[in-house]
């Protein structure tokens, strides 16, 4: 309850609404709301969703559920410019290679940082939501969208307990995957591929361990998981698989020279 009590005393204020305000919004009486953010009563479920469905969170997010990793992107993003720059991932370019928006297309950006996917694909002509776990990253992705006069869908939320809603025609997720326990990676990628329209595509990477790649030196052990060359391919054995890559790069992350191994894959649900 604590925890449900600062968010939403923080969410109140950050978009600028009176107790009252909030209190209207919902139906309520503002001693309510007050109470709530005192931590002296608890709310029922359904209000719960309709308060988080009004700051545009996961529900597990506003009562603090969500995992801890988000606190190590919330430092980063909430430096001066884009942690990330504004340079997106080839895998974006693919897209617009094998399913070009000249028809409405819904796509998922899932772990989306500071939004720079998300607003390169909403200026592309695709609808566009994305939801990520740190939410000073979503701050920044709205104001990206702002600045470029295009509209995406965000939320936050963190992607091992939120339950998605409708189909998308492209889900897409890169350098986020990592934070899949195996245990979870079945649970996961399941629900991805049922979310997906048939002739849908899921465009995804994960960092493989190598034997002759050391580990980063900004690897945040316990919460980042490395997959084994081919995982990632086993769970799709029943699509089409449209992308196999496995490169070995450079990188500069954390200012130090290191090199990462990812399996990229572009994979088409079939009717």
């Amino acid at each position: 309850m604590k925890e449900f009590a600062i968010n939403l005393k923080r969410m109140r204020k950050e978009k600028q609404m009176t107790q009252k305000q909030l209190a209207q919004a919902l139906g309520i009486s503002p001693q309510a709301v007050s109470k709530w953010e005192r931590g002296e009563c608890e709310t029922e479920m359904d209000m719960t969703a309709r308060i988080a469905g009004i700051f545009n969170v996961d529900v597990n997010f506003l009562l603090g559920y969500s995992n801890d990793h988000g606190t190590h992107y919330e430092e980063k993003y909430r430096r001066k410019g884009f942690y990330w720059g504004y340079k997106v991932n080839d895998l974006a370019y693919e897209v617009l290679k094998l399913m070009p928006p000249t028809r409405p297309l819904r796509l998922l950006d899932i772990g989306c940082g500071e939004g720079q996917a998300a607003v390169f694909f909403a200026r592309n002509g695709y609808q566009v939501s994305a939801f990520d776990i740190a939410e000073t990253g979503i701050q920044k992705g709205r104001k990206l969208a702002e600045a470029a006069g295009v509209h995406v869908d965000f939320l936050c939320a963190d992607m091992l307990s939120h339950e998605l809603e409708g189909t998308y025609d492209i889900i897409y997720s890169t350098d986020v995957l990592e934070y899949v326990p195996q245990e979870d990676r079945e649970r996961v990628l399941l629900q991805l591929k049922e979310h997906t329209e048939t002739d849908g595509i899921n465009v995804l990477d994960v960092f493989v361990e190598k034997p002759f790649i050391e580990t980063a030196p900004d690897w945040e052990h316990g919460k980042e998981h490395y997959w084994k060359t081919g995982e990632l391919f086993s769970h799709y054995h029943d699509w089409k698989i449209e992308l196999l890559m496995e490169p070995v790069f450079d990188c500069m992350s954390a200012g130090i020279y290191h090199r990462h191994c990812m399996d990229k894959m572009i994979a088409r649900k079939m009717g």
